[in-house]
């Protein structure tokens, strides 16, 4: 997620969370990112005129005023839930963040009673994540930000066998297949299609390098239980 992205996560999730506001060690976690960089992110939305002010004491906080809400929003509670049930399922995958921003862009576009009607029932949808493997975070925002951009990223990866191996990649998709995320690119140095698993990729740089664009019908065919998210 970048820094424009990521203020406005921020500024949608203080209006979301209410009086009940977000401690900047909540907001880092949220975003993956350190509390330093929090602080400044929301002092760069004070400057630019949005209502959020620190609340001192044992539950302090973020705060934004009241005020500063959004039209409500026409969703159930039922399809709401269904959104929490599938971003929780996805925790640690790409576009993770994303995906939670947004949602906290619908809840705090819903009307209060219906908001709280979803929450309660999201309440009562258990996901359990203790065998989730996400890989390194701050390599997993390299490679979605490299498909987003179309940029070149240079990747330290470890394959199957334990060999370590630095290379350029151009990404092309990313593929979730038998319970783990690939990003398939074109491997700079071998000039062919790689897949490389997400979480043995050690380091992810992303390079000032415009990416070459491949067709996503030349990439192959996927099997007939796949298919695009865009096809949703």
């Amino acid at each position: 997620m970048n820094r424009t992205d990521r203020l406005y996560a921020i500024r949608e999730e203080l209006r979301r969370a209410g009086t009940r506001g977000r401690t900047a060690e909540q907001l880092a976690a949220t975003y993956e990112v350190s509390v330093r960089t929090i602080k400044r992110d929301v002092s760069a939305l004070q400057q630019g005129g949005f209502p959020i002010w620190a609340r001192l004491g044992r539950h302090g906080g973020y705060v934004v005023d009241p005020a500063a809400t959004l039209p409500p929003l026409n969703f159930s509670e039922a399809e709401v839930s269904g959104l929490a049930a599938a971003i929780s399922a996805h925790r640690g995958q790409p576009f993770d963040a994303q995906a939670r921003a947004a949602l906290a862009k619908v809840l705090d576009g819903m009307a209060p009673p219906t908001r709280l009607r979803a929450t309660a029932l999201s309440e009562r949808v258990w996901i359990d994540h203790a065998e989730d493997v996400a890989g390194d975070a701050r390599s997993r925002r390299a490679v979605e930000q490299a498909l987003h951009e179309r940029r070149v990223v240079s990747l330290r990866y470890r394959d199957g066998s334990g060999t370590v191996t630095d290379r350029r990649v151009d990404p092309q998709i990313l593929a979730s297949t038998r319970g783990s995320w690939y990003l398939v690119a074109r491997c700079r140095a071998q000039d062919e299609l790689r897949w490389f698993r997400l979480d043995r990729i050690e380091r992810a740089r992303l390079t000032a390098e415009r990416a070459v664009d491949l067709p996503v019908e030349s990439i192959g065919t996927p099997p007939p239980t796949a298919a695009p998210v865009a096809d949703l």
